[in-house]
């Protein structure tokens, strides 16, 4: 009867989820989040890996949510300035191309003004003849115009999203089903299941959050047995990773006849990520994968502009999400809104809930802003906004200060080859000295897995970043998966079934 009565309890271990988390915690309200399963296991770590404005949602005159995007850019990079970075991007342009000059200079001039930029260098012209950036290109690319956006370690971001909430207080549940929640004398009654033992739980809270991404509406449906829920619209967006195509540090903006656009992207130093695809997904997420439309849609588009053709063959690893775009009746997957939707539910003394339908990697910080204020207005305001100005866990370093933090680590810890301690800097900043701790030679890490990862890490993600399986290891809290063998991830796997989990 004792236990604690949560003033919030959300559901959903993605962005928005974790975001939301945060952002109440670090306002004094007390917390619970709940994830079915690891942390970013869904749409936050299947997106093509942008902080951007979002240029092509110009042509749907989304201004507001470009304007928002475009102002939140710099806003994060200096939060989080390890695992966000800024990236120029390549658009290539030819003439009789799907859109005239004329239309591309006017949303780029609207792309360096809309968003109050400050840090990222603006809009440029590139002759494509002389330019390294047309070295890869089709000859018939003569002229391409330059911008700026922003590059992020998409799944991190969310563990780190987490890691501060639980800093901070809330109480963090991966690996939780919430199986129903019902309204009772003014609070909500939570029912959870642990996935891994089985076991249940109950929890009270004054008002929940459903920010379960493509699963909403089934929460909506099973947990609070509300049966007429149909809120989001399902897109399927696909990537492939190739060895890399090009050795220019930027990224590429190719349009497609058919009016879409992807990325090619450097990726993880000896990759190029290519994608992303756009179409209607009616089945189970969880059964999410790859087609062999898709791919071939991706191979001939990125062949379309690379002198090299790319081929199925040369692909090394491919990942699909599901985005829960808000469903607003558009016609075509890519035009349906990235913009987000909060819907309050809960009159008089009912207990509230906060349905959240949509929204971006790039907006989850104001997403969660405008939450707290639809929160505040039905529990009660505690604290004011505060995360425009705060860091991520080991982003406490200058916007520009990767280099400097790199040269430092390197000094502290001169064993370090170079490309390992730069990823070390790239996915942990200032907290890679935790990992490392006492370590005076490469020996004192433990034991290899293959590429870097060594054990210390490996200790790190278990006992700070609610890490369980080989899976999370490889895939979401790092892209180490690229470089292991199935041999090697299989020892990581029995490695990690021996030893606790012991996250908090």
């Amino acid at each position: 009867m004792g236990r604690e009565i949560y003033d919030i309890f959300v559901i959903g271990g993605g962005i928005n989820g974790c975001g939301i988390a945060r952002d109440a915690v670090g306002r004094g309200y007390s917390v619970a989040l709940a994830e079915m399963n690891d942390f970013a296991s869904g749409t936050s770590s299947g997106a093509t890996k942008l902080i951007h404005g979002g240029l092509r949602y110009l042509e749907h005159y989304e201004f507001r949510l470009v304007r928002e995007s475009l102002m939140e850019r710099e806003i994060l990079w200096a939060m989080a300035p390890h695992i966000i970075w800024p990236l120029r991007f390549v658009l290539p342009y030819h003439k009789g191309g799907i859109r005239p000059a004329w239309l591309i200079r006017l949303g780029l001039f609207l792309y360096d003004h809309l968003g109050g930029r400050k840090l990222l260098p603006a809009t440029s012209v590139l002759d494509m003849r002389r330019d390294p950036a047309g070295k890869p290109l089709k000859a018939l690319f003569t002229k391409a115009f330059e911008y700026s956006d922003g590059w992020v370690d998409d799944a991190r971001m969310v563990v780190l999203n987490a890691r501060d909430a639980a800093d901070k207080g809330a109480t963090i549940l991966p690996r939780t089903k919430v199986v129903s929640a019902t309204r009772e004398n003014g609070l909500w009654h939570i029912e959870t299941t642990d996935t891994v033992t089985g076991s249940s739980d109950s929890h009270q809270a004054r008002m929940l959050v459903n920010a379960a991404g493509p699963w909403v509406d089934h929460v909506i449906r099973s947990a609070f047995g509300q049966n007429e829920a149909h809120n989001v619209r399902l897109v399927q967006g696909s990537h492939i990773v190739v060895k890399k195509k090009f050795d220019d540090p930027r990224a590429y903006f190719f349009q497609n006849p058919d009016n879409r656009i992807i990325f090619a992207i450097p990726y993880e130093g000896d990759y190029t990520l290519i994608g992303t695809t756009d179409r209607d997904f009616t089945a189970d997420p969880r059964d999410i994968r790859i087609s062999e439309e898709e791919t071939i849609y991706l191979c001939n588009a990125a062949s379309e502009y690379f002198k090299e053709p790319v081929k199925p063959e040369d692909i090394v690893w491919t990942y699909s999400a599901v985005r829960p775009l808000y469903d607003d009746g558009a016609s075509k997957a890519q035009e349906a809104t990235r913009d987000y939707v909060l819907k309050l539910d809960g009159e008089g003394a009912a207990a509230p809930l906060l349905n959240v339908f949509g929204g971006k990697l790039t907006t989850y910080r104001r997403l969660s802003e405008h939450a707290l204020e639809k929160i505040g207005a039905a529990i009660g305001v505690k604290g004011a906004p505060w995360t425009a100005k705060s860091h991520l866990p080991g982003g406490n370093f200058d916007v520009k200060g990767y280099e400097a933090e790199v040269a430092k680590l390197k000094r502290r810890y001169p064993f370090l080859a170079d490309p390992h301690a730069r990823r070390l800097v790239r996915r942990y900043g200032t907290r890679a000295e935790t990992l490392l701790g006492d370590a005076r030679g490469i020996e004192d890490l433990g034991r290899l897995f293959g590429g870097d990862l060594y054990e210390a890490e490996v200790r790190y993600l278990v006992e700070h970043e609610w890490a369980r399986h080989a899976e999370d290891v490889l895939w979401r809290r790092t892209k180490d998966g690229l470089r292991l063998s199935k041999e090697q991830a299989q020892s990581l796997e029995e490695y990690m079934a021996a030893i606790p989990a012991m996250a908090g």
